[in-house]
């Protein structure tokens, strides 16, 4: 089988849902995370959800709103906005990277030697301080343009963030302000982030569900935003990632454009271990770096 056939089969079946999230219990409220209810997600589907992480003193921390993916979007809004911090364990991924050092099995030993080391090495340069996460529910796009993103967008940027500020005792502002997520999230992050850019410094795709022939189409969404404001962009794939190839040629793209960027390639499958491993670490350690104005790992 050819390998564009391959990852045409794989996207398919990543977009209905990654098949090896092992079932969890909900995790118990902590004065950590918020727990918000909305009484629209911008879609005119009812209700919207959001788990919000805001410790107590996070007030003057960066903001990242972190999408989730397809499998979390058919269980329904409580389970989505739980989904970073219930499946893809984000709580424990906070706490590696604020002990100091990132050890091989808090990526599940999908990361490199020498990947590891690069992000130990920031570490030690400076301590990740925080960041404060807001975790919607994120739901299946009505379609794959760009403008079908928009109502879901304009939920982020005009209900969710001014709730986070609220939450939080500090504004939301734009130079502290990333997006990323994982897989179908992670196309919504690069719609929506390249379009909104009065909103977001940082954007980022984790795995993005995205094909092949749309590289260039979110590339040019990337130089039409630079032509407005400068952002930081980063991609994320895995070796047996099915989008590995489109998100290998929208780097390419971007490369063709001039606009600069990161691509991380990981070992590993797309799946909830994953997702709990290197996506998590390489979500929270790159937006903390570049939102606080310090170089990328």
């Amino acid at each position: 089988m050819s390998i564009t056939r391959r990852a045409a089969l794989g996207g398919l079946a990543a977009l209905a849902g990654c098949s090896h999230r092992a079932d969890k219990p909900a995790g118990k409220p902590t004065p950590d995370w918020h727990d918000l209810a909305f009484s629209s997600g911008g879609e005119g589907d009812g209700e919207q959800r959001a788990l919000v992480y805001a410790p107590p003193g996070s007030a003057s921390w960066p903001v990242l709103v972190a999408l989730h993916g397809r499998g979390e979007a058919g269980r329904g809004v409580e389970a989505g906005a739980r989904g970073w911090r219930d499946d893809y364990d984000l709580q424990k991924a906070v706490d590696a990277l604020r002990s100091g050092e990132i050890r091989s099995e808090d990526a599940g030993h999908m990361l490199s030697l020498e990947r590891l080391e690069a992000l130990n090495r920031s570490l030690r340069a400076a301590p990740f301080v925080g960041l404060v996460i807001a975790c919607p529910y994120t739901p299946v796009p009505r379609g794959r343009a760009p403008e079908d993103a928009a109502p879901f967008a304009r939920f982020l940027t005009d209900s969710l963030l001014p709730k986070v500020a609220e939450v939080r005792g500090g504004a939301v502002e734009r130079k502290a302000t990333g997006i990323d997520g994982v897989s179908m999230g992670g196309r919504y992050a690069l719609s929506i982030g390249l379009t909104k850019t009065e909103t977001f410094a940082s954007v980022g795709g984790l795995q993005p569900a995205i094909q092949v022939g749309e590289a260039d189409a979110f590339a040019d969404l990337a130089a039409r935003a630079a032509e407005r404001a400068p952002f930081a962009i980063r991609l994320v794939s895995s070796e047996e990632d099915p989008f590995l190839e489109p998100t290998r040629a929208l780097a390419s793209a971007l490369d063709a454009r001039k606009i600069v960027h990161r691509l991380v390639v990981t070992s590993g499958p797309h799946d909830y271990a994953w997702n709990r491993g290197p996506g998590s670490l390489e979500l929270l350690i790159h937006h903390e770096r570049v939102l606080r104005g310090l170089p990328a790992p």
